[in-house]
């Protein structure tokens, strides 16, 4: 929505078809002008037939945003290898596709916006989020090695890592980790928010207007960069 004010034309794939349809009706009674294609990221034939319509309809993306949803969630041991290798094809390979697609045409065209969206795992591992964690991490190492190879071509590559924002997701894993401690979901979000220095979770706002700055022009010269947007949840100084 936030690319849409912006005035970008969106191209936007997902595996629900409902869901989809109800935001890609949202970003058009906005004025947007949008192309929505149901896709399973994991898939690799999925991710080259979306980006070919994309280009079709649009011609070839002059910006991407990779979000995908987290991968199975558990503690090491109590985690198959096929759970492994369903988030490095979900979380990782997917992102790794995609690049791939756009960046000859943003070659091309001497400019490119990427823009990934992880996680604060990334910096601050979860013990419930194993497989997250090691695979959000080396997205952000992704990050910066990419932004290296393709920024004389005027193309930036950057990370935004969300803290706790009220989303779906969030809300499961709330779920289980008030099921773990013996309490309530409203019980231990509060707790999650205490422990947040701004007392309180992002909105999706805030997240956005951040995207939609790092893919405008004007933030030309932020590359390779892992940008934390966490109410200062990690407090780190790197």
């Amino acid at each position: 929505m936030a690319l849409v004010t912006e005035g970008a034309r969106v191209s936007i794939g997902a595996r629900s078809p409902g869901p989809l349809a109800e935001t890609e009706q949202a970003l058009r009674a906005a004025g947007g002008d949008v192309l929505a294609m149901t896709v399973d990221v994991a898939k690799p034939d999925d991710l080259e037939r979306w980006h070919a319509a994309t280009v079709e309809k649009f011609g070839a993306p002059a910006l991407l945003v990779t979000n995908t949803g987290g991968p199975p969630v558990g503690q090491l041991e109590d985690l198959a290898e096929s759970a492994w290798q369903s988030g490095i094809d979900s979380t990782l390979m997917n992102v790794v596709r995609l690049c791939r697609l756009v960046l000859p045409a943003m070659r091309a065209a001497r400019y490119g916006r990427i823009v990934h969206l992880t996680s604060f795992v990334a910096k601050r591992p979860w013990g419930l989020l194993t497989i997250s964690s090691t695979l959000r991490a080396g997205l952000s190492a992704l990050t910066t090695s990419l932004a290296s190879q393709v920024a004389a071509d005027g193309i930036t590559v950057n990370a935004v890592l969300p803290g706790h924002f009220l989303t779906d997701r969030q809300i499961h894993l709330n779920e289980i980790r008030a099921k773990q401690h013996g309490t309530t979901r409203a019980a231990w979000e509060e707790r999650v928010q205490a422990e947040i220095p701004a007392r309180r979770f992002g909105k999706p706002e805030e997240l956005a207007d951040a995207v939609a700055f790092l893919l405008s022009e004007r933030a030309g010269y932020i590359n390779g960069v892992s940008l934390q947007i966490d109410g200062g949840l990690i407090g780190a100084t790197f």
